[in-house]
């Protein structure tokens, strides 16, 4: 446990930051799940749509630091990859 005010607010912050960054993990996670579910449907302005709101959300996250800026590029990269393989 903490044993000082500053180790105390660090442990607070850390509190304060986790639980914000999971509402943004909780969001990307959701997207690229209906991203793939656009993907099984085949509707290509669908699947478009899909895409490109996980592909902002994936940058929103690299950009605040929540994710990192390559693991952002691997997800849409995975992502368009699923799409490509899909629509042939």
């Amino acid at each position: 446990m903490a044993n000082n005010a500053s180790a105390r607010k660090r442990v607070r912050q850390i509190a304060v930051r986790t639980e914000r960054n999971k509402g943004v993990n909780s969001r990307l996670k959701t997207f690229r799940k209906k991203l793939a579910v656009a993907v099984e449907g085949g509707d290509a302005k669908e699947i478009q749509a899909a895409y490109n709101t996980f592909a902002s959300a994936a940058d929103r996250a690299a950009k605040k630091n929540i994710i990192h800026k390559n693991a952002a590029g691997r997800l849409k990269s995975r992502a368009a990859a699923s799409i490509k393989a899909a629509s042939s």
